[in-house]
């Protein structure tokens, strides 16, 4: 079972998404990743086939600064489990990224249709399928990341929990559930999302549990939107 886990606020986002997946690890999984936007406005994105520790070894050296990010443990549904098809997934100009867990039923149809429109894509995922048609969204209407989740979802037929960044917009969060669980943690001038309390417990005792069909605009600095 696939397990999400997100931050945005002061500290150093990749410890607490480190930490995170370590403690998502009872789900089960055979990949994972990291998605963080550094002060510069970079998208770094981390991901390795196997345990943590082995992206964590991968990530050595790297650049891991930025206190927003975004990461997941892999259980493969779509694709073997290998670093392409490991979360988190970028859209094709690389601007938006995201991790999801469920299983999107309509991903082909989506993926044929966006492969018309000259979209290309490098997994065998569902998931990238959702992050292209993301993009596509905001690049057709000229709107936000979160006004193309919420299009995206009115398209998308099955099971997902996301979180989504914008390297342009590097202090909001966009998550959304529909059939698989998801969970903020709201903090002191930060919030934390993950698939159950267990990562979260131990910075706040305050969370909100996502209902089906509701998204949720994380601003650095804000109330939590739902």
């Amino acid at each position: 079972m696939c397990g999400i886990v997100g931050y945005i606020g002061q500290r150093r986002a990749y410890d607490i998404l480190i930490q995170g997946l370590h403690r998502l690890e009872y789900r089960g999984y055979d990949s994972s990743g990291v998605a963080i936007i550094n002060e510069e406005g970079s998208l770094n994105i981390y991901k390795s086939k196997g345990k943590v520790e082995a992206l964590e070894h991968y990530a050595e050296n790297k650049d891991l600064s930025g206190n927003i990010g975004i990461a997941h443990t892999r259980w493969a549904t779509h694709g073997e489990p290998n670093d392409i098809n490991a979360h988190p997934h970028c859209s094709e100009s690389g601007r938006i990224a995201m991790v999801h867990n469920g299983t999107i039923e309509n991903y082909s149809v989506l993926k044929e249709a966006l492969s018309n429109k000259g979209y290309t894509f490098v997994s065998q995922t569902d998931t990238e399928v959702a992050v292209q048609l993301i993009e596509y969204i905001m690049q057709t209407n000229n709107c936000s990341a979160f006004e193309a989740v919420k299009e995206a979802t009115k398209r998308i037929v099955g099971a997902y929990a996301i979180a989504v960044v914008d390297r342009q917009n590097p202090n909001t969060i966009i998550a959304a559930r529909q059939s698989s669980p998801l969970v903020i943690g709201v903090g002191e001038d930060e919030y934390f999302i993950a698939s159950d309390a267990t990562p979260i417990i131990e910075y706040t005792n305050k969370v909100v549990y996502l209902n089906d069909g509701e998204i949720a605009v994380i601003n650095r600095g804000e109330e939590l939107k739902v």
